[in-house]
């Protein structure tokens, strides 16, 4: 005998009735009068909706804060720091005129574009969790996964986070910019630019070297502040030493109260007289001046210059090693 075929009551296939406080079930079945698409209004428009409200509020917040980063990184033709920089120590000395807006600029683009990315990361990240809440997805797991994936690249990349890293904290600090005479170990010479990953030098040979933020140990900046210009002059043995001392005095301090020196010189010049004796070198004596950064190879050369002329003109010879005649008996 064949079984009877039970047929479904309609009635129970119907979706279960609008709440009282499912405004959007009771407005899409008054629209539409289907109970079907009433019940799923939460899924066919609310959800779609607050998806797309939340990326727009994302993208439209995203734009807003990088606008801003842009007006505070702005450089203006006043010569005026720009604003994000204000909080933040400088060490760029004035002496280094267009390259010190170049600095600036540079130095204030770099932390701009690390507060970008910083934005977008946190913005879209939050509207991505966001989004997969309103779609029902569980957020442990995503959250656990995206550490352990995070822990994985920090690991394989740790070389790359820790010259990030490095250059932000240089970025921050202004330990040297753009015109600073440098020596990091391994390369010196004159930074050409500074990126939150390498330092590019140029060093007096005309070399480019590309360093490694996250390898900079220590960095001694020859541009900060004020230089010292030290001059070693070698005399015979047998040269009147107090009369070379004279001339030397005399020369450095007439050499700089004129031009081009007077405009590089901070302070008077120094004789500190006898630096050191040796058979190859004979008597030298050293002379120092306080100069502007970077002017200290300058005025080195001006003043050995004028002070080796002067030695000739006194009778004071160089020591026979370097080739000069022995003194005159």
């Amino acid at each position: 005998m064949v079984p009877p075929v039970s047929v479904p009551d309609p009635i129970a296939l119907q979706p279960p009735p609008c709440e009282p406080s499912d405004s959007w079930c009771r407005t899409v079945l008054e629209v539409t009068n289907n109970q079907w698409l009433a019940t799923s209004a939460d899924w066919l428009l609310a959800t779609p909706i607050t998806i797309l409200l939340i990326l727009v509020v994302a993208f439209v917040l995203r734009l807003l804060v990088h606008r801003l980063i842009d007006r505070l990184t702005r450089d203006n033709n006043g010569g005026k720091i720009p604003a994000l920089l204000r909080p933040l120590r400088e060490r760029a000395p004035q002496a280094l005129g267009q390259l010190l807006s170049e600095r600036r600029a540079q130095r204030a683009r770099t932390i701009g574009s690390v507060f970008k990315s910083i934005t977008s990361v946190i913005v879209y990240g939050l509207a991505f969790m966001m989004v997969l809440a309103e779609l029902g997805v569980n957020l442990a797991p995503v959250l656990a996964s995206a550490g352990i994936l995070g822990v994985a690249i920090g690991f394989g990349a740790q070389n790359l986070v820790r010259d990030f890293l490095s250059g932000v904290f240089m970025m921050l600090e202004d330990q040297y910019g753009v015109g600073d005479v440098v020596d990091v170990g391994e390369a010196s010479g004159t930074v050409e630019a500074v990126g939150l990953r390498i330092t590019t030098l140029r060093d007096v040979n005309g070399t480019v070297w590309y360093v490694r933020n996250g390898e900079i140990l220590r960095v001694g900046n020859k541009s900060q502040g004020f230089a010292v210009a030290v001059v070693d002059v070698p005399i015979a043995y047998g040269s009147d030493v107090g009369q070379a001392t004279d001339i030397l005095g005399e020369v450095a301090t007439a050499a700089t109260e004129q031009e081009p020196l007077s405009e590089d010189v901070l302070e008077p010049p120094e004789v500190l007289g006898v630096e050191r004796v040796s058979a190859a070198e004979g008597i030298m004596l050293r002379l120092t001046v306080k100069v502007r950064p970077g002017r200290q190879w300058s005025a080195q050369r001006t003043l050995r210059a004028k002070v080796m002329e002067a030695f000739e003109d006194g009778g004071i010879r160089g020591p026979v090693a370097m080739g000069f005649p022995p003194p005159e008996q």
